[in-house]
């Protein structure tokens, strides 16, 4: 079942989960950063990743949003539908004084909860070192004279400060723009940057796009059918050109250690999402259930882009990769790849159930194709546990009701 076959409420339930997936592949892949590389050159990859990929997919997604304002209250907008602020996770809470000036705090941040036990080093690297450029880099696709600044931080002082942090965002029109980063240039020549995703038909009932006042919550259940399928689609897209930032930074440290760090981080999360998306959607653990997650899943969709078939017969489930297809021709996750590695896609099949463990793989006229059925409970693979460290892993989403508009203070 495809995002275009689930129905409304399905789809309504499934994009946060998208967003939150989005937001754990880091807690998936930066541990084998540190591993092969140490913190510092954590710091450098996390900031090129998404300083690659974040202008790129925020700039899609305001055009199939029809936000096509440069204010604060347009940025705001593409913030609730980007990766890395998914919503409760990372909760931001949004207050707008005028058209070019506004400012926000974090109710709870996920991804703060992650690190402080880590240390105030890595506290310091993600909430100065990685914050700084990556905000700006977010906010220039709204407006290249937008500026994101602290008013306070963590390290948090006293240690159970709340809000976790707050920010302004200003634009004036007397400053220096901002240029395009170099990696976001080289993104937006890939095919990812380039693929054409379901169109959003007007017509259907609820909401096809977001215009009116920026809501302090988005109500997911409140969004057309086509909008949902679309909204699910360019998320799983956002999710393949994070990964290849991710591929490109470590491949200048080492050409020799991306691989193994990139499959690492593929296999956590994979196995996660396969696992929250299960639960999400309320199904079991057979062959239906389990070709249903791999057909959602954001490791091998949008299917425009990766152009994978899941297919099942009987008691088995079939996945083919087109080793010719967009995204391996990227060269992001999807061409780590193959017969002798096929551990992210093990990861996959034993997050809807430990039974599916029994994998076999062949390549045959251009494509990879990995089949997979009943065998002996397979252990929990040691990458998702990893990514498992992170909260995000348990997160539960609650109905927030009706949510209200955000006005201008002044």
């Amino acid at each position: 079942m495809s995002y275009r076959q689930l129905e409304r409420a399905q789809l309504a339930a499934l994009v946060p989960e998208l967003l939150l997936a989005g937001q754990l592949i880091d807690r998936s892949g930066m541990a084998h950063v540190i591993g092969a590389f140490g913190r510092e050159t954590m710091t450098e990859v996390a900031i090129e990743e998404w300083m690659a990929a974040s202008p790129v997919y925020t700039s899609r997604m305001r055009s199939m949003l029809g936000v096509d304002g440069d204010g604060v209250e347009d940025m705001f907008k593409c913030l609730q539908f980007d990766i890395g602020a998914p919503p409760q996770f990372m909760d931001f809470r949004y207050s707008i004084d005028d058209k070019y000036h506004g400012s926000f705090h974090l109710d709870h941040c996920g991804a703060l909860i992650d690190v402080e036990p880590m240390g105030e080093e890595y506290v310091q690297a993600m909430c100065h070192d990685i914050e700084d450029p990556t905000f700006d880099a977010t906010a220039i696709a709204t407006n290249r004279r937008a500026r994101i600044r602290p008013v306070h931080r963590p390290p948090r002082t006293p240690a159970d400060r709340h809000p976790h942090c707050e920010w302004t965002v200003t634009i004036e029109p007397d400053r220096d723009e901002l240029p395009l980063p170099a990696a976001a240039e080289r993104m937006q020549t890939t095919r990812a940057a380039k693929t054409v995703l379901s169109e959003v038909d007007p017509s259907d009932e609820g909401r096809s796009d977001y215009s009116g006042p920026l809501l302090a919550d988005v109500r997911w259940d409140e969004w057309s059918h086509s909008a949902l399928v679309r909204i699910a689609e360019e998320t799983a897209l956002q999710h393949h050109l994070l990964a290849l930032g991710f591929v490109w930074s470590v491949r200048e440290r080492s050409a020799e250690l991306v691989s193994g760090v990139v499959v690492k981080q593929m296999t956590g999360i994979a196995g996660l999402t396969s696992e929250r998306l299960r639960h999400a959607l309320d199904l079991g653990g057979d062959a239906a259930a389990l070709e249903q997650v791999l057909r959602l899943h954001p490791l091998l969709t949008p299917t425009q882009y990766t152009g994978v078939r899941v297919d099942r017969d009987g008691e088995r489930v079939t996945v083919t990769v087109p080793l010719g297809g967009d995204a391996v021709q990227d060269g992001e996750w999807l061409a780590f790849l193959g017969v002798d590695e096929l551990a992210p896609l093990r990861a996959a099949f034993v997050g809807v159930d430990p039974t599916w463990s029994d994998v076999s793989a062949r390549e045959h006229d251009g494509e990879l194709v990995v089949t997979v059925g009943r065998g002996a409970p397979a252990d929990e693979p040691g990458e998702v546990a990893v990514a498992r460290f992170s909260t995000g892993a348990g997160f539960q989403f609650e109905n927030r009701g009706i949510p209200l508009s955000i006005t201008p203070v002044h």
